[in-house]
């Protein structure tokens, strides 16, 4: 595919307009700013008035929650989880899951998303989903413990195993299996131990939930005398790549441990928000280094997947709630929502856009009345631009979603076959 006289951000952050950029073979293989010929067969692309930018990465979702959207309003997070969600997802089945899922791609791919990391159970419907749909996603199956037991004696581990044995690099890769621990509340010190040495016999990334409330932090340190990060670390969990989810109550020395560690923090302002969690100190992580990635969470607590919104809020909660209007620019919440997504994934081909790199790209309108008068482009795209302005995603090379159309999903038995699940567990839930 030739993308002709189309915008592009250079990896310097400047604007270049009418550029020729061909995809071929699910990478970038040419970027010229003067016209390319088109070869024998080649489909071209007028990108006149429009932005080519990588695809975002999601990097913490809980796809199939698009179910319980709405289903748990004006809670903080203990009450949340324990009176309206888990409730709700006990009467979740494989089809339910799948669903779900799929629902969840179709938002995400529809606002410029291609791939996300995921935490969930019934593993193997979510990998039915996204290699039908195409596009890639860091699986792992969160695994939580309230007795004594070993890790191995853990129904979800057990899911773990069976699910990185038949589906880890299926779909040419795409679809990727890493390890989950839920969160310290819901583990021990035994099992995360025992987890972060499977990790590390394996080779297989982590994924964590990590002081996302002060409750959360303060319950831990009662328990252990030592911060959740602490606590992790002393264990070992961070010794293989690490993508750690909230981090809102994250202390300085934490985030030393981080960054000593190589984690990436995964910072999702809605979802944090919309349960008074807090707000994490973006600034403070990025100065000191660690690499922070953009997610949206679950559609509970968000309540969508738009990559857009989020990253607006990445960069105005930070500067709200740290009274700074300097920190987090526009180009750092863009790189938050895509290369640092996508290297938080293991995934060094994406997110970017150079000759070499995998065709994970979205095509964004830039003739709408609030990219106007066009300023500054890379404030338009963070502040102003919606995510209604995506008009094609693709995933390694292949189109997902132009003009309205899915060519990978049926989104009107998506969203039917979808709604009716909900309602049938709303009902089960009030009977």
């Amino acid at each position: 595919m030739l993308f002709q006289k189309i915008a592009v951000f250079s990896e310097t952050g400047e604007l270049l307009s009418d550029c020729d950029i061909r995809v071929e073979n699910g990478t970038i293989s040419e970027i010229s700013k003067t016209p390319l010929a088109p070869k024998e067969g080649e489909t071209c692309y007028n990108g006149a008035g429009k932005l080519l930018a990588p695809a975002f990465f999601n990097a913490h979702a809980h796809a199939p929650m698009t179910l319980l959207r709405g289903w748990g309003e004006n809670l903080v997070l203990q009450d949340w989880l324990n009176t309206r969600i888990f409730p709700f997802e006990a009467r979740l089945t494989e089809q339910d899951i799948y669903l779900g899922t799929q629902l969840a791609i179709a938002e995400m791919v529809r606002g410029g998303a291609v791939s996300s990391t995921e935490m969930y159970f019934g593993g193997e419907s979510m990998a039915h989903a996204a290699t039908e749909a195409g596009v890639k996603m860091n699986l792992s199956v969160a695994v939580t413990c309230f007795d004594d037991r070993s890790l191995y004696d853990q129904a979800r581990f057990q899911e773990q195993l069976k699910l990185g044995k038949e589906w880890h690099n299926a779909a040419n890769g795409r679809f990727r299996v890493d390890l989950g621990m839920h969160a310290e509340y819901t583990s021990n010190p035994r099992i995360v131990k025992e987890m972060a040495e499977y990790a590390k016999e394996s080779g297989l990334r982590m994924q964590v939930h990590l002081s996302e409330t002060k409750r959360e932090t303060d319950e831990c340190v009662e328990r252990h005398g030592k911060t959740p990060a602490r606590y992790f670390y002393d264990l070992g969990l961070f010794d293989v790549p690490t993508t750690a989810a909230h981090c809102v109550w994250v202390t300085p020395d934490d985030m030393d441990l981080l960054k000593e560690k190589d984690v990436t923090v995964a910072s999702c302002p809605a979802s944090n928000m919309k349960l008074a969690s807090g707000f994490c100190n973006v600034p403070l992580l990025l100065e000191k280094g660690v690499r922070v990635a953009l997610g949206t969470d679950g559609a509970a607590s968000n309540n969508s997947l738009n990559m857009m919104a989020d990253m607006k809020l990445l960069a105005l909660a930070a500067k709200g709630a740290f009274s700074d209007p300097c920190v987090v620019s526009p180009q750092q919440a863009f790189y938050a929502a895509t290369r640092a997504g996508a290297l938080s994934q293991g995934r060094e081909e994406s997110g970017v856009i150079r000759v070499g790199a995998a065709a994970d790209l979205q095509v964004i309108r830039m003739d709408t009345p609030w990219w106007v008068p066009g300023h500054n482009a890379a404030a338009d795209l963070v502040y102003a631009a919606q995510s209604s302005d995506v008009c094609l995603t693709m995933c390694d090379g292949e189109i997902l979603y132009q003009d309205g159309v899915y060519t990978t999903l049926d989104i009107e038995r998506i969203s039917y076959e979808a709604r009716r699940a909900a309602q049938r567990i709303a009902k089960e839930i009030s009977a």
